[in-house]
């Protein structure tokens, strides 16, 4: 209760206190009594308007009534006190309070019919009138014989007066009558204010009951005790409009208070006019048999029209009963063949769980008789495994359902999810709706075993690869990360040591002894899966990834997860006793089994597997997702690494791994920052004729300018570029940098021979190269013929094809072709055939050996014998000393190139060098020329006297010299950056 109200409890009680006492005096009880009243009732008036005007909706037009009402109240009672208290003179008949106390009845009950939940029939309407006339006539037969009638007669016969005496009593009993009519036909949803005002109205008429009683009347006085009453319906009027919302207190327990109190108000409100009739009925009994005097004509018409109206609303209700009972009857037909015709089972359990109804549709879809059903338990139904969740749900529902705040009509329904057993053995997948029934439940079930089994087909297909039918990466990662996650799992062996140089295999190092509980990943990749789909198609390439699938599920254990995750990249994940020499032994056989032939559409393909392993560190970190990630980063660099050592092998990861891959990231970035900001350099080297010196060919060389101006080989850089775009872009700076320096010095006619570029088969092939070349020399203006692209090595015989095509095109652009280091690396001699070339050129590793070893020398003869055979002009890289130079003018040799001529030069000695036109050539002993067999290390033959500044008269070894490479890889030699002299 707030404030407010306990002060209207507390104004009230001191007003009723004060009434009992007589206030101390006369004048002041006056007072009170009159003017009291009126304040009162001018609150109330105030109160109601000022809601009413603040409210919308239809209350508003009740509330405003309410408070013309209390103010007609206020001012009659203000004019009893003019009379009383001011002008000192005793009530005059008919004066204006009584018309304005006249006028409170009609505006109050026009209030009530506003604000009450009136009939939406016309028949009920019909039946609202008979009931207030049952209640207002039984009413009237009561007060009329026990004051009414003395009422009346003790008037003087003046029918105005008379009318006055009685129309103010009768005007109240209407108003009872309404109110106790409408209060027990509203709902209960209606809010506490209205219960106030119609308390207040009660209290108002009642206190009038009592005034129209004429021994009361004839000795009342203002400021006695039945003041104190309507003092109180005023104060209660004035607060309903403020009176706190109670809408929920009849929600807030449904099951202990709501069904009770509907149920109590309905059958009041059905035994009302039966009682109204027996009230009538006492009134007649009274007025005949207490005074002795014949029965009253006002009693006895008023007690007809009462018996009458009964009689009628008994017609009315049966007519309305038995339209109600056909539409009953209609309404039970339709949900009869709603219910039997519903493809869902509905059943009806009482709170054991046996069963009182169950539908058709239990033939249909449980294919069992629903008579069997019935007076079974629902339980018996349900899988085994799915009971205690059942009835789990079940409770919570019903618990859920008698929370406070939750009406009956808003009662929620619940879910349930479980197998049901079919009248064929097999178990359904069963969805039910559950709502309360009375004491028990009811079941709107479905079969939804299409859609479980359509639901985990889904899920299945979210967390598996579709070829192979292996789980795929996502639901490698969540086992993996669920393993290390396991508090059984405290790490594997530790990180590798280098691993060995035989094919499939590498070394173990420090991998710790015994076998303990870790995690272990196994990255595999088929080597010449690609060569598989560009043979025979992608259709032969699935169909082998599916049979490599099925191997590799054969050749783990039991428990280990093989997962696909694209393309030719499959994982395995082992857990347990783990140990180096287990998982090598599992990975080994598992490179085994994946490299044996293939067998598909009666053709026989062959690939090889690349595995790298690693372990799970045993001091990892609390975050499973980091460990996961780091794993899997370790296991893919160990399997690059065993594709880079040769493919067809097992690696295990070791921390110097990720090393090395930082190491290439950065130089990628060097590279790349070098070539962007022209960190680059380009040298070119003389190529000579053999037999005459003359300068024949340059051979363009980068360098790489460094911090310190020393000029660096780029080898490392193009070594570590060579699968990215750094080497792409590197290749076309080459190009355009060679063709542009050659048309200058074409245009300032200081030498036109032609230049040569180095490229791998990769560069070559790659996309945009046939273009930059063209366009280069189109912007240049350099003739074709003065550009010469070499080949860096014949590569495996399945990219000779694609290499001949790339430099056709060239030779059709009139640009020359040559091939470089032959004699070391892969390829074949079908291979060399298959090229468009123009020039051979011997790889520096048989040079360097021909002038002491007679093998070297056989080897380099057959070479040059081969090139003179396919038309092809011979060259030698790497000439170091005269007696190279002999030994190949003896083997046929035509060109070469090597610091015993011309170390790399910059481009004013190059020019310089091309002014001399010519180098001298060391001859054969016994020759004409033999005199000088060591004319290279003459300074006045301009060769050596090109050498670096600042270091004059040094004399290169050959670890001085730097490495002969292609742009896009190297050639062979050392894989650090190399200093070079300047030139």
């Amino acid at each position: 209760m707030g404030i407010p109200a306990v002060l209207l409890v507390l104004l009230g009680a001191g007003y009723t206190t004060g009434a009992a006492l007589g206030w101390g005096s006369r004048e002041v009880s006056l007072v009170m009594g009159d003017f009291g009243l009126a304040a009162a009732a001018a609150a109330a008036a105030l109160s109601c308007l000022v809601h009413g005007f603040r409210v919308g909706g239809p209350a508003r037009s009740a509330w405003l009534l309410f408070g013309l009402a209390s103010a007609v109240v206020a001012f009659g009672n203000g004019a009893w006190g003019w009379y009383e208290v001011v002008l000192r003179t005793p009530l005059p008949q008919d004066s204006p309070a009584d018309y304005a106390f006249l006028l409170f009845a009609p505006l109050a009950i026009t209030g009530l019919l506003v604000l009450a939940q009136r009939p939406r029939t016309p028949a009920g309407w019909f039946c609202l009138l008979l009931d207030g006339w049952l209640v207002a006539g039984s009413l009237f037969t009561l007060s009329w014989s026990l004051a009414l009638g003395r009422t009346a007669q003790g008037q003087s016969g003046d029918p105005m007066e008379v009318a006055l005496a009685l129309a103010y009593p009768v005007m109240d009993i209407l108003l009872v009558s309404l109110v106790v009519g409408l209060r027990f036909r509203r709902r209960d949803g209606n809010r506490a204010a209205v219960h106030t005002a119609m308390l207040a109205l009660a209290v108002t008429v009642v206190c009038d009951a009592l005034f129209t009683a004429p021994e009361l009347r004839n000795s009342y006085h203002s400021g006695e005790l039945l003041d104190a009453g309507w003092f109180a319906g005023s104060l209660l009027l004035a607060w309903a409009p403020w009176s706190p919302d109670a809408r929920r207190s009849s929600r807030e327990h449904p099951s202990a208070g709501g069904l009770p109190r509907r149920r109590v108000a309905s059958t009041f409100s059905a035994l009302t006019p039966y009682a109204a009739a027996a009230v009538c009925t006492a009134g007649i009994l009274y007025n005949a048999l207490g005074n002795g005097h014949p029965v009253d004509r006002v009693v006895l018409a008023a007690a007809c029209t009462v018996g009458l109206a009964l009689i009628v609303r008994q017609g009315v209700m049966l007519l309305d009963n038995l339209s109600l009972a056909q539409e009953l009857a209609h309404k039970e037909a339709h949900f009869r063949s709603l219910v039997q015709g519903s493809s869902d089972v509905i059943m009806i359990a009482a709170a054991d769980g046996e069963l009182s109804y169950v539908s058709p549709a239990a033939l249909g879809v449980y294919s069992r008789d629903p008579e069997d059903l019935v007076g079974g338990n629902l339980l018996d139904l349900v899988h085994p495994e799915d009971v205690e969740r059942v009835l789990r749900e079940v409770r919570r529902f019903l618990a859920r359902s008698h929370l406070p705040g939750l009406a009956e009509s808003t009662e929620p329904s619940a879910r349930v999810e479980c197998r049901i057993r079919s009248g064929t053995g097999e178990w359904l997948h069963v969805e039910s709706t559950l709502n309360r029934h009375r004491d028990g439940l009811i079941l709107n079930s479905r079969d939804v075993t299409e859609r479980v089994a359509l639901q985990a087909q889904l899920q299945h297909n979210a967390f598996h690869d579709p070829l192979t039918d292996l789980p795929n990466r996502a639901l490698f990662v969540q086992r993996l990360g669920a393993a290390l996650g396991a508090g059984g799992l405290d790490g594997g062996p530790g990180p590798a040591g280098p691993g060995s140089s035989g094919p499939g295999s590498s070394g173990s190092g420090s991998l710790g002894s015994g076998d303990r509980d870790g995690v272990a990943v196994l990255f595999l990749d088929l080597d010449g899966f690609k060569a598989v789909n560009d043979t025979v198609g992608h259709q032969a390439g699935d169909e082998l990834l599916v049979q490599a699938a099925g191997r590799l599920r054969r050749a783990v254990r039991s428990g280990d997860t093989v997962a696909r995750f694209g393309g030719d990249e499959f994982a395995v994940l082992v857990c347990g006793r783990l140990g180096p020499e287990r998982v090598r032994d599992l990975a080994e056989r598992v490179r085994a089994a994946l490299s044996e032939p293939y067998w598909i559409g009666g053709a026989e393909l062959g690939v090889a597997a690349s595995i790298g392993i690693a372990f799970a560190s045993p001091g990892r970190g609390p975050d499973p997702k980091a460990a996961t990630d780091e794993l899997m980063r370790n296991a893919d660099l160990a399997m690059y690494r065993a594709k880079s050592q040769g493919k067809g092998r097992v690696v295990l990861y070791r921390p110097g791994m990720r090393a090395e891959v930082e190491r290439r990231s950065e130089l990628e970035t060097r590279l790349r920052t070098a070539v962007r900001e022209g960190g680059f350099t380009l040298l070119h080297q003389p190529v000579v004729d053999l037999a005459t010196g003359v300068v024949v060919g340059l051979d363009a060389q980068p360098r790489w300018r460094s911090a310190q101006g020393l000029l660096l080989t780029p080898t490392e850089f193009l070594r570590t570029a060579e699968p990215g775009d750094a080497a792409a872009r590197f290749a076309r700076w080459l190009l355009q940098e060679a063709v542009t320096a050659a048309a200058a010095r074409r245009r300032d006619r200081a030498g036109s021979v032609p230049v040569r570029v180095r490229l791998t088969a990769e560069r070559i092939c790659a996309p945009g190269l046939y273009e930059t070349v063209a366009a280069a020399l189109r912007e240049s203006g350099l003739p074709p013929e003065l550009l010469v692209v070499e080949l860096a090595r014949t590569g495996p015989d399945r990219t000779a094809d694609e290499v001949a095509r790339r430099l056709s095109a060239l030779r059709r652009l009139g640009v020359s072709t040559a091939v470089g280091g032959f004699g070391a690396g892969g390829g074949s001699l079908g291979a060399l055939a298959r090229l468009p070339l123009d020039t051979l050129g011997l790889d520096r590793s048989l040079v360097q050996e021909v002038a002491d070893s007679a093998l070297a020398r056989a080897l380099v003869g057959h070479a040059l014998r081969l090139g003179r055979d396919l038309g092809l002009v011979t060259a030698a890289d790497g000439v170091d000393h005269p007696r190279q130079a002999v030994v190949l003018q003896e083997l046929g040799c035509r060109q070469a190139q090597g610091p015993v001529f011309a170390p790399p030069l910059d481009e004013p000695r190059l020019r310089r060098a091309l002014a001399r036109r010519s180098y001298p050539v060391p001859r054969p002993s016994g020759s004409a020329s033999g005199r000088r067999p060591h004319l290279a290390a003459d300074t006045r033959a301009g060769g050596r006297a090109e050498a670096a500044p600042g270091r004059p008269g040094h004399h290169h070894t050959p670890s001085d010299l730097p490495e002969r490479h292609a742009v896009g890889g190297p050639s062979g030699g050392p894989h650090g950056e190399t200093s070079v002299p300047p030139a």
